[in-house]
């Protein structure tokens, strides 16, 4: 690959690839590591223009056209290699600069619809990379697990003084509402610790989001979950925000069963508003949202 492109260090897509952009960014203080490579084995590089920089890396037209690349998303294994690429190149770039992270598969037909999508979208681009500018995303979760009286814990459960005749029909009933009343109980109390969580990260943060509840059979996460949120950090602040997770790991106020989960930091996905909405103006492909 020798065609020229913006980086004189990196090398130049093939004439028929075509552009894979991962992300939008001003330009960087620092280099990316030499060694790295996104979708496909190859090495993204910096496209420049005016106040920003879209880095772009080149993937073949039979893989990232429209039709095949529809085709692409419903195979499970590609897209989960093909999401692995992609966040790899966005940790990478995250350590050197605060990047607008753009859908997975945002794909032009070359550089001048990349080109296009910057000088279309600027005024949207500076705004939010003004606002993320410094910061990085924590994300914290927290997940109810085998919560006391959870009649999900089998059928054993109500089975068992059928079996023996120990207990009566109406005992029976009796004991089924009482674990039905302590499963309500310790959910209401486990959204109070979830509430008040929330409220003591979201005071130590620059912004936060609240997202849907996680489901579980797709998150393979165990435990229901109660919170799911992100919070717009300074990296200055993030050593103390950590901190201020783990001491609340073990506040539970009374409720059992909890797991608080930590996770970042990450590039600002959840602050970037509809920055990353940008169309492709050449119609190589339609850009494809296929985040959790």
């Amino acid at each position: 690959m020798t065609a020229a492109n913006d980086d004189p260090h990196g090398g130049g897509p093939h004439h028929d690839d075509l552009r894979y952009v991962y992300a939008v960014c001003r330009p960087l203080a620092a280099p990316l590591a030499a060694d790295l490579t996104g979708v496909g084995g190859e090495p993204p590089r910096q496209l420049v223009h005016g106040d920003l920089v879209a880095l772009v890396g080149p993937v073949p037209e039979r893989d990232f056209a429209e039709k095949p690349l529809r085709a692409h998303l419903e195979d499970l294994d590609w897209l989960s290699g093909t999401a692995r690429a992609h966040q790899h190149v966005i940790d990478a770039l995250t350590t050197v600069t605060c990047p607008l992270p753009l859908r997975l598969a945002t794909v032009f037909r070359d550089d001048s619809g990349v080109r296009a999508m910057l000088e279309d979208g600027a005024e949207r681009f500076q705004r939010v990379l003004e606002r993320i500018d410094g910061r990085v995303e924590w994300g914290v979760k927290v997940h109810m697990e085998n919560p006391a009286g959870d009649e999900s814990a089998g059928p054993g459960a109500e089975a068992e003084p059928q079996r023996n005749g120990a207990v009566s029909g109406r005992d029976y009933l009796r004991r089924r509402r009482s674990r039905r009343t302590a499963q309500e109980e310790n959910w209401q109390r486990a959204e109070a610790f979830a509430r008040g969580l929330h409220e003591r990260l979201a005071e130590r943060a620059d912004d936060s989001r609240l997202h849907a509840p996680q489901n579980s059979e797709l998150s393979r996460a165990p435990g229901r979950n109660v919170l799911n949120a992100a919070y717009l950090v300074p990296r200055t602040h993030s050593e103390e925000f950590v901190e201020l997770v783990d001491r609340t790991k073990d506040d539970e106020h009374g409720t059992s069963g909890l797991r608080v989960e930590l996770t970042g930091p990450w590039a600002a996905y959840s602050f970037t508003g509809d920055a990353g909405d940008a169309g492709d103006a050449d119609g190589a492909s339609d850009e494809e949202d296929t985040s959790a």
